[in-house]
């Protein structure tokens, strides 16, 4: 065997010998194919104008992406992929085949066009990131009420809650009180007129539904709802109530006020506006 014959079998024994990369896409099918996966993803946005702004890139460069005639630095393909939830194989495979490998339940086809992941995205001018004091009617004593704070987060082009029940809320039900007992998670889902969210505590316990509508402020920082709560009919406790949500734009130092003030109160105890809203609210429709 010559050392010719030697060389070229190696070549074509290695992953990334001359006849794999004569396999490899072109630059123009890579952009191509980023153009059309991009496409698809950003039917769910509002607008492309809030998806560029949701994504930090420049609305001109952007439509470049999505006609396959230009191809992201790797810091913004990474800020991409990491706001839809996908990986680098949008360069490479259809987003359909990318989700189908490993369907979740926002991704199932079953519902993929009534709730798919490129439909879930609640952008930040819907509901901002950040910290929320909430307050709604105790379900266990109508006549009280119950106030706290959530934490509202994006993260893989989801946006997510969570907080912790009022202790007095969970040893007045007999429930063990501790932090990690306390602790709820949710997810939220866009719609016309608002959002939704679905939370519970730990192990599915407590599930919750809500809706969040925006109210016309001064700041823009109110939505009102109602949530409901799953469960088994209780004579005299309702499992629905009107739900107040509002932002705060103080950051960690007004979180930490609201925290001590949480619990169980007394309509008088509210905050203004969240108390106007119970204040007028008669029977909940």
């Amino acid at each position: 065997m010559t050392e010719e014959t030697e060389t070229r079998e190696r070549q074509l024994s290695m992953p990334n010998g001359p006849e794999d990369r004569r396999k490899s896409p072109n630059p123009a099918e890579l952009r191509s194919m980023l153009g059309a996966n991009l496409r698809q993803l950003a039917q769910g946005a509002q607008s492309i104008s809030q998806l560029c702004r949701e994504l930090g890139i420049n609305r001109t460069q952007f439509n470049r992406y999505l006609a396959g005639e230009s191809f992201p630095r790797p810091d913004v393909l990474h800020r991409m992929c990491s706001f839809f939830g996908v990986d680098a194989r949008i360069l490479l495979e259809p987003v359909e085949q990318i989700n189908s490998t490993s369907p979740s339940l926002l991704t199932h086809p079953e519902i993929a066009d009534f709730i798919g992941a490129t439909k879930a995205v609640v952008t930040e001018n819907q509901f901002p990131s950040g910290f929320y004091r909430y307050s709604r009617r105790s379900f266990m004593q109508r006549t009280r009420f119950v106030q706290g704070l959530a934490f509202v987060y994006r993260q893989d082009g989801h946006t997510f809650m969570k907080g912790f029940e009022a202790r007095q809320a969970m040893q007045q039900q007999g429930l063990p009180a501790s932090k990690k007992d306390r602790e709820f998670r949710g997810f939220m889902l866009p719609h016309e007129t608002g959002v939704s969210t679905m939370v519970c505590r730990r192990n599915a316990m407590n599930v919750s539904f809500n809706f969040l509508a925006p109210v016309a402020s001064f700041d823009s920082n109110f939505w009102v709802g109602y949530t409901a709560r799953a469960g088994q009919e209780t004579p005299g406790h309702p499992r629905v109530t009107r739900v107040v949500y509002e932002h705060l734009k103080g950051g960690v130092k007004e979180a930490l006020r609201v925290t001590r003030s949480g619990g169980i109160c007394e309509i008088s105890e509210l905050a203004p506006f969240h108390r106007a809203q119970f204040e007028s609210d008669g029977e909940f429709n």
